[in-house]
């Protein structure tokens, strides 16, 4: 098996990250801060945060403590800018005003949950960011301290001068906890400004924070250096007990646990986080002087949002996604499998039709079923396969790794080989099983139709496996489907649909494909063979004159397709867009 020896040398940063820049720390500030949340329609709000100010300055490692429920996700959510809907306040940096766009070329947001890709090793991933030290684990097999660490290394690329970090030592034993916070205080004393949420720490661990800033109820109850907590304490009467973990006293403050009554007597002490002598820093007001009003440093503004070019993103994204794809092969197999097994049944049940005048609607009705196989099989998988990728790629896109368009194109890319070569796989066994006219022209136009109806059904998975969830995407895909399916013109005829609803016939593109499914197989063919006494359809004008399908619009119905097909890319990709930004609230 392989394995990764992660010693607490190899963790720590070497010369790539000691680099003196002082001009580009970063003081961050925040005054009178509300987060507002909606409990639901017709049940008001809450205040998450209520009228909270405070300082996180630069060289400092800083713990936002509280019970669960205290605000200490939301005020990170909000600081980071990771989350903007509901907040009310004044958020600075280095005394000016936070610029997002400026403010996210400097900072990371490592959450609580480590987002990686299971099917790649550490060496690959950071061999991809830059980085020549390698470890061969994948990612998945790694324990948590590992990935923790592991996604610290990856925001590490871009040299951030602030870093927020959401429970890092949530699921951590005390030896893999004690080398994270670690590093972390190693890399704070390098100049950064790195902030994170903590539970209830050891004695030992609470001891390695330079700042604590507690929370409970949406209000500050201290701010200050942990070696200041004490006599902050002391001074209000709240004595901590000798041998009793200062951090655990605390949180015993701050839930109640001591009277309500000491909860207010410490926000009024520290005027909810306005009081900011308990920090014992004598450089803030030096460091915003020296900073404040400012324009944004000549490298910011020289910079993209992203540090590499889409080229290089690009490059990366068909590196990485093909090594998943050749390391979980399993869902390929899958859909080459599903392909040949409808293909072999479908062969069978209508063995050798297409070429009998008596069979005929047989005809029909398998050329409908191939466009539902086409429909219901790839939308269906992009439906329950694309959301549990929107988590991994929210991370990494609001830590600046790569843009959207770059990911959705090479998304699209990387799932073109699959599905043209399954596409192509059905096609030839249907076609000769079921004894469709030999000619390369028809046969063309088959496998054309039927990519363009994979492609579409495609884009239509991404587009609501983008905005719904699993279980939703699970139900609405299919009522879309017989929706389309009923204005077809397979079952009612399109003549015979009212002319209130002939609108749906035009949006509907299972009528597009079955036109020129239709048109590709017997448009301009001769007198059908015919095996009994009498044959209705031996002509295939009559028949298609019965179905009302006609068969000169073949290159009409493709243009149709392809028009769909770029609507709905383009529709996948905004609602992509749309989803991120609902995630991310900015």
């Amino acid at each position: 098996m392989e394995s990764t020896n992660f010693s607490n040398k190899e963790c720590q940063p070497q010369g790539l990250f000691i680099k003196d820049r002082q001009q580009d720390q970063v003081e961050l500030r925040f005054n009178n801060l509300y987060y507002t949340v909606s409990l639901g329609f017709g049940k008001g709000t809450k205040n998450v945060l209520k009228d909270i100010s405070g300082i996180f300055a630069p060289n400092q490692l800083v713990a936002i403590m509280g019970p669960s429920g205290a605000g200490k996700s939301s005020l990170l959510d909000v600081l980071s800018g990771y989350n903007l809907t509901g907040v009310r306040g004044n958020v600075t940096v280095n005394g000016a005003e936070r610029r997002l766009d400026s403010f996210r070329r400097q900072s990371c947001y490592i959450q609580q949950d480590d987002r990686l890709q299971p099917l790649l090793t550490v060496h690959e991933i950071l061999s991809t960011l830059g980085l020549d030290k390698c470890v061969a684990t994948r990612t998945a097999r790694l324990s948590g301290g590992q990935k923790k660490r592991l996604s610290i290394a990856l925001e590490l690329i871009n040299n951030p001068m602030v870093m927020f970090l959401d429970e890092p030592t949530t699921g951590l034993d005390s030896s893999s906890c004690s080398q994270c916070i670690s590093l972390l205080r190693l890399l704070a004393h390098q100049g950064r400004t790195i902030i994170c949420t903590i539970h209830q720490p050891s004695a030992s661990l609470f001891q390695m924070f330079d700042q604590v800033y507690i929370l409970a109820q949406g209000t500050c109850l201290y701010q200050g250096s942990t070696s200041n907590l004490i006599p902050f304490l002391s001074k209000l009467e709240l004595p901590c007990p000798i041998y009793h973990n200062p951090a655990d006293f605390v949180i015993e403050l701050a839930c109640g646990d001591h009277g309500k009554d000491k909860i207010d007597k410490m926000v009024k002490e520290i005027d909810n986080g306005q009081c900011i002598i308990w920090t014992g820093l004598s450089n803030l007001r030096a460091i915003s002087d020296r900073n404040s009003g400012t324009k944004p440093s000549k490298t910011l503004n020289k910079c993209d949002v992203h540090e590499t070019s889409s080229r290089n993103q690009l490059k990366c994204l068909l590196h990485r996604g093909y090594l998943k794809c050749i390391r979980d092969p399993d869902l390929t197999y899958l859909r080459f499998g599903v392909n040949i097994v409808v293909s072999l049944l479908l062969g069978t049940l209508f063995l050798q039709i297409g070429d009998d005048g008596n069979k005929i609607f047989d005809n029909y009705n398998l050329l409908f079923s191939i466009l539902m196989h086409h429909v219901g099989s790839t939308l269906m998988l992009n439906i329950i396969n694309f959301p549990a990728e929107i988590s991994i790629l929210t991370k990494e896109h609001f830590n600046r790794w790569y843009s959207l368009k770059t990911y959705y194109i090479a998304t699209n890319i990387l799932d073109i080989p699959i599905t043209t070569l399954g596409c192509l796989i059905f096609s030839v066994i249907i076609y000769v099983m079921t004894g469709q006219p030999l000619e390369w022209d028809r046969f063309a136009m088959f496998t054309f139709i039927s990519w363009l109806m994979v492609l579409i059904s495609q884009s239509l998975g991404f587009i609501i496996g983008a905005w719904f969830s699993v279980i939703n995407g699970n139900f609405v895909g299919p009522i879309i489907v017989v929706l389309l399916m009923m204005f077809s013109g397979f079952g009612v005829n399109l003549r015979d649909i009212p002319h209130m609803l002939k609108w749906g016939t035009e949006i509907s593109f299972l009528r597009y494909g079955l036109e020129a499914l239709v048109a590709a197989i017997y448009d301009k063919r001769g007198i059908l063979p015919c095996y009994t006494l009498y044959c209705h359809y031996k002509y295939p004008a009559k028949f298609l004159e019965e179905v009302a399908m006609p068969t000169d619009k073949f290159y009409a119905d493709v243009f149709a397709l392809l028009i769909t097909l770029l609507i709905t890319r383009v529709a996948a990709y905004f609602m992509l867009r749309m989803r991120i930004k609902a995630r991310v609230s900015i």
